[in-house]
């Protein structure tokens, strides 16, 4: 037991001291972009090997809590001190997931060349920013007190911010101000809702304050949920809290779209699954949050409805299919539960597919917008990259976006309520509606001919890249137009791949699935790993 321990300390650190001490190394290396980009490589690879294991150990021992600097909870009358890290099967197999596609989409962003064509840009700092975030990413999950959390989304604003307006031109300094200015008011409300915690339980352990949360009174404590539900819903892109994201994400080069399509939204639901179920387990606000997911998913998928640029339609989806996971979150329940852990994998793993795909396009015809493409069907393995997200993406059986869909509905129909009967009928109209707007991009951009697009003579000929692969030398206008390089195709391929592994392999995620589940609901074992007896 004790190798064990001494093994599980040293991985429960690693996701987030690994990210961080290859930004500083590569910060310095600057010079030196081949060097720069195999450590970054080579340090998310060893991230998500170290999440592998946790995932493992996790699911063979159960929660394992680590308390930075020695200290714990025995002798110390006033609970745990110091920096709080939890490790269980949720947090755990968001770790994979997420550092699986944030290897893919680096591998991918070297194979594009990290750069818009411009030599002047720094993208030295490109890399590091990309660290620091998956440093970010990688804390919020195994985050076990309120205050880490939020360290761990402002490591993630700072970060993302960078990335968002790398290339300095107008429309993404536009979008990172508008970013930034929403992410703040998030911080602002969050750093509010952790004084009213600290002022209501006198701790900001999460499984101190779970049990001095049951001694405040229901206003004192409904309220304080209010107050961190709005802060995880605008980090999560839930409505009305959502306006920002289409204006955001769609102006920044293909690989960084496709990270935080992926990844920044989840870990606001992340947060929203973690304090639902250990702060606030009797569904005071589980009607608002129903009511929320309808409204997330309906309006989401009606502005996708009314785009022409892939991106920015793609990002109205990704805040439509936020929907289903806090409709799956909201029924309270622990099947309801598992659905929403398997399509939160799935979602991950489909949107920064689509994400890639797209910016394959823009490399291939040298636009993103539907009024300019057409003809891509000329290119077989472009189309079959797009159609299987796609359809994954609709809920197409037998793919992994049916399966958690019925999964959803199933916990639906096991609640019972007018409400929940509304969210299945909500979630069936979104998902045909999500399949039209699929069927458009494919019918527009893949089977009609270039030539009757609207503006199929005015695509730019300027393939939108992010690094030059080997020096810094600009793209010739016209040199790279047409061709998708090796570098980006196959880290796409992977992409579809394990969007493919979680459909066959759907019966059991799904069963892992309602075990994280199970140990979500039963609070008792989160409590006893970190507080010991007092749990």
């Amino acid at each position: 037991m004790t190798l064990d321990h001494d093994l599980f300390s040293i991985l429960i650190v690693l996701p987030t001291l690994v990210p961080l001490g290859a930004a500083a190394i590569t910060l310095i290396l600057g010079r030196n972009p081949r060097l720069q980009r195999a450590i970054t490589v080579a340090a998310i690879l060893v991230v998500f090997v170290d999440a592998c294991l946790l995932l493992y150990m996790t699911n063979r021992d159960g929660t394992f809590a680590l308390f930075i600097g020695g200290w714990g909870s025995k002798g110390y009358p006033n609970g745990p001190l110091g920096i709080t890290l939890v490790a269980d099967q949720l947090a755990s197999v968001m770790l994979v997931v997420s550092s699986a596609v944030l290897l893919c989409v680096m591998l991918y962003a070297v194979g594009q060349g990290i750069r818009d064509g411009d030599d002047r840009q720094p993208v030295s700092i490109f890399l590091p920013s990309y660290l620091i975030l998956c440093a970010g990413v990688c804390n919020a999950f195994l985050a076990g007190d309120l205050f880490n959390l939020y360290v761990s989304f402002e490591v993630l604003l700072a970060a993302s911010f960078v990335l968002l307006t790398l290339g300095a031109s107008p429309d993404r300094v536009r979008a990172g101000i508008a970013y930034v200015m929403v992410s703040m008011v998030s911080s602002v409300v969050f750093l509010v809702g952790i004084a009213f915690a600290y002022a209501a339980t006198g701790t900001l352990n999460l499984a101190e304050m779970a049990l001095r949360l049951q001694d405040v009174p229901d206003g004192t404590r409904n309220a304080l949920y209010a107050v961190l539900l709005v802060a995880f819903g605008i980090k999560a892109a839930v409505f009305p809290l959502s306006t920002w994201l289409p204006d955001s994400y769609p102006t920044a080069p293909a690989p960084v779209t496709a990270v935080f399509a992926g990844l920044l939204t989840k870990v606001g639901v992340y947060a929203i699954i973690r304090t639902q179920t250990l702060l606030f387990p009797s569904g005071s606000m589980d009607n608002v949050l129903l009511v929320a997911g309808l409204l997330t998913m309906l309006i989401g998928i009606l502005g996708a409805i009314a785009q022409t640029d892939i991106k920015r339609l793609l990002s109205f989806t990704l805040v439509s299919h936020t929907g289903y996971m806090i409709y799956g979150i909201a029924l309270s329940s622990r099947f309801g539960l598992a659905a929403a852990i398997f399509y939160v994998m799935h979602h991950i793993l489909v949107q920064t597919t689509l994400f890639l795909v797209v910016g394959l396009i823009e490399r291939q015809a040298g636009s993103a917008s539907l009024r300019r493409l057409g003809g891509l069907i000329a290119s077989p393995l472009l189309a079959a990259l797009f159609l299987i997200p796609a359809l994954n993406l609709g809920g197409i059986p037998p793919f992994s976006g049916f399966i958690g869909k019925v999964g959803l509905i199933e916990a639906g129909v096991q609640d019972g309520s007018v409400l929940s009967w509304i969210l299945i009928a909500g979630s069936v109209i979104t998902s045909l509606l999500t399949l039209y707007v699929m069927a458009r991009v494919w019918t527009k951009a893949f089977w009609r001919p270039r030539a009757d697009a609207p503006d199929g003579d005015l695509a730019d000929a300027r393939p939108s890249a992010l690094l030059d692969d080997s020096t810094d030398i600009a793209f010739d206008d016209r040199a790279d137009v047409g061709r998708m390089p090796i570098g980006m195709v196959v880290p796409t391929m992977l992409m579809v791949a394990a969007t493919l592994v979680l459909t066959i392999w759907a019966g059991p995620i799904m069963n892992f699935s309602e075990h994280a589940a199970n140990d979500l609901k039963d609070r008792s074992i989160y409590l006893q790993a970190v507080l010991g007896g007092d749990g």
